[in-house]
Formats: structure tokens, C-alpha cells, sequence
């Protein structure tokens, strides 16, 4: 037992290709602000990164998961990959870069989560270790990681501080407007929406003729938009919201190519997100692509459904 433990921190402590390194190095700009981002998958990390080199703003990209865009290693002031489950090792990386200002932007799936194969150290044992005692749900998860990195005064600021661009208002996007039965299945996806985020479950439901097909679990929003309207056989309503206590600082609803993508593979047609409350990554090409295949989408408000 002792020979185990002691190996454990050796894996943990020594083994540098493990725990986290530098990919790329574009040297700082003096006295320019600098932001940290934990990056998960997906575009919305780029948009971050060029919506904060406009605002003349340095970024220091630590990539937590695999997959992350690759367009981020050379967008980045300076890009690092050290996964998630090396809590310990991306902390000391902020302090290292003087970095005491981070947003959490991309996903990171509990799915990813619970598959890892990597060793946590002994940082994130701890945390994991507090979480047995508590529940494995997404904001429990996240909050505990914003906790951890607050301890080391590294404050989780809010995703929408540089990307409230990024968040319509109510309209439609579309050329092909919503019809009277896709506002009926829009009402009920929103009210179904918000129960189950209020649970802490997703934040994505599948509606068609009056009927939930699917909602959003661990599988995530792709798999739950494939799976719904996979059952719905066509035409399916897809509905996005935030939590009915959204936590801005992670986890904004977000939608993007990859959505209207899986509508397309499980034969939704609509697509209708929470005004204000939902990130629209690459406007013009999501609603270009939805042109093209005939789809619906609309930017709600819950009051004016």
C-alpha cells in the first residue's frame, strides 16, 4: 500500500509530459492586459480569443480537454494543453503567467469525465474526493474548480464579459419563418427546458406534434438533438435555454454549426434559443447553412412566447 501511494505521486509530481506543457510561446506585449482561458471543445474558445485580441486584450490558452480547435495554438498569446483531471499543475500555470483572471469557455463532458484515462494529481484527488460527499452534477463540478482556483485568488469571470456580441435578441435568423405548430412545440420545449436545467440535467429538449422526444443528459446536446429527432422520424422542434439560475461564469447555452448539423442527421427543422441567454458562434454561417437546408430558426423570449 505504502509502494503504491509512493508511486502514485511520482506519476503525479515527476512525470512532466503527463502533467501539462507549454505548446506554444509568442512572448508577452508588455503592458497589455492578459486573460487566462480554459478551453474545452468547440469554436467558442476562437471567437474568445479574437474577441479579446480586439480589445487588444493578450490570451493564455490552457486546453483541458482533447479535441480543442487547433485553430486556438496559433491564435493563442500562448497555448498550453494540460487536462482538466491535472487541476493542480493548470493553477500553477496562472500564477506562473500572472494570470489571475480566467473564463471557462467550450465544453467539457461529464461523458469525457467519467471516460478519462488520465492520472489526476493530488490536487484533484482531493476535489474529487469532497465531491463523493456531495453529487457529481454539472454546477456542483464546476463550482467546486472555481472554488479551488479562487483559493489561489484566480477569479472565474463571466463568459459573456467579452462575448455579449455573441447573444441575440429575440428574432428570426431565417428565411422560413416558425408555423403556428412550431410555436405550440416551442412553448412546450422552452417550459421543459427550464425544468429539467432547473435539475441541473441540460439545457436541450426535443419537441415534435406536442410530445418531448428527448431531453438533454450526459450525453450532451449533439447526441440528444440526433436522438430526438432520430424518434420524432422528421420535422422535430429543437429548443435551447439557459438554467432558470444560470450561472454565467460556465456552461452558457451555446449553439453553432455542429447543431444545425445533428438537426440535419436526426431531421429536426426548427431551432429556437433563449434571447439573450444563448451564445450564437458563427452567425452568418449557421443561418447560411439553415438557409440551404430549409430550416427555422428564432432567438425566444419566455415572456412574448
Amino acid at each position: 500500500m505504502k509502494e503504491g501511494l509512493i508511486q502514485l505521486l511520482i506519476n503525479i509530481y515527476v512525470d512532466k509530459e503527463k502533467y501539462g506543457k507549454i505548446i506554444k510561446n509568442k512572448g508577452s506585449g508588455g503592458n497589455m492586459k492578459r486573460v487566462g482561458l480554459l478551453a474545452g471543445v468547440g469554436i467558442l474558445p476562437v471567437e474568445f480569443v479574437k474577441a479579446c485580441h480586439m480589445e487588444n486584450i493578450e490570451v493564455v490558452c490552457i486546453a483541458v480537454i482533447p479535441g480543442v480547435n487547433p485553430a486556438l495554438k496559433n491564435l493563442s498569446d500562448k497555448y498550453y494543453e494540460i487536462s482538466a483531471f491535472k487541476l493542480d499543475q493548470v493553477i500553477r500555470t496562472c500564477l506562473d503567467e500572472k494570470i489571475d483572471e480566467v473564463t471557462m469557455i467550450g465544453k467539457v463532458t461529464k461523458e469525457w469525465l467519467f471516460k478519462n484515462h488520465v492520472l489526476p494529481d493530488w490536487r484533484t484527488i482531493k476535489l474529487l474526493n469532497r465531491l463523493r460527499k456531495a453529487n457529481w452534477k454539472d454546477d456542483t463540478i464546476t463550482l467546486a474548480i472555481v472554488d479551488e482556483l479562487k483559493k489561489d485568488n484566480i477569479e472565474v469571470v463571466d463568459q459573456t464579459k467579452y462575448l455579449r456580441p455573441f447573444m441575440p435578441g429575440a428574432q428570426i435568423f431565417t428565411k422560413k419563418k416558425p408555423t403556428e405548430e412550431n410555436l405550440q412545440d416551442i412553448r412546450l420545449g422552452f417550459e421543459t427546458a427550464k425544468a429539467i436545467g432547473a435539475m441541473d440535467l441540460g439545457q436541450t429538449v426535443v419537441v415534435k406534434n406536442g410530445a418531448v422526444m428527448a431531453v438533454e443528459a450526459i450525453e450532451g446536446t449533439d447526441a440528444c438533438i440526433k436522438r430526438g429527432g432520430t424518434l420524432a422520424r422528421g420535422n422535430a422542434v429543437v429548443v435551447k435555454v439557459a438554467k432558470p439560475l444560470q450561472d454565467t461564469r460556465f456552461d452558457m447555452p451555446t449553439v453553432g454549426l455542429t447543431t444545425i448539423y445533428s438537426m440535419k442527421e436526426g431531421g429536426c427543422s426548427v431551432l429556437a434559443i433563449e434571447a439573450h441567454c444563448t451564445l450564437l458562434a458563427e452567425r452568418e454561417k449557421v443561418i447560411n447553412e439553415a438557409d440551404r437546408l430549409g430550416m427555422v430558426i428564432v432567438a425566444v423570449e419566455q415572456n412574448n412566447l
